[in-house]
């Protein structure tokens, strides 16, 4: 009886493990049409390209900051320069940005939950 209890409550643990997951973790296509996977990696969210040209470069690392709000650092996979990046998540919609000089240059894109 015991253990069947608690192999439930392992079961259930996990499970609700899963439900909370961030929500910007997932496959997202990019505005240039490859898709990009995002992933807990040791407290923060890595990016991964996982098609195109620069397959399985990694070309992000961004913490959470505030509700459906992220900082951190966005890579350009072409030319591989690195910008301080935000993103903020607006439904199955990823805005990113990348900027330089403290913020006053700034390029950004619009991501879709795949």
């Amino acid at each position: 009886m015991f253990r069947k209890l608690s192999l439930a409550v392992a079961a259930t643990m996990l499970l609700a493990g899963t439900a909370y997951a961030d929500p910007i973790e997932g496959n997202w296509k990019t505005a240039s049409g490859e898709t990009a996977a995002i992933a807990n990696c040791g407290g923060a969210f890595c990016i991964t390209l996982k098609s195109g040209k620069f397959t399985g470069k990694r070309i992000g690392k961004m913490q959470a900051n505030g509700s459906n709000k992220y900082s951190g650092e966005i890579t350009d996979p072409a030319d591989d320069k690195t910008y301080s990046g935000k993103a903020t998540l607006s439904g199955a919609s990823l805005n990113m940005k990348g900027c330089v000089l403290g913020g006053l240059i700034c390029k950004g894109q619009t991501w879709s939950k795949l």
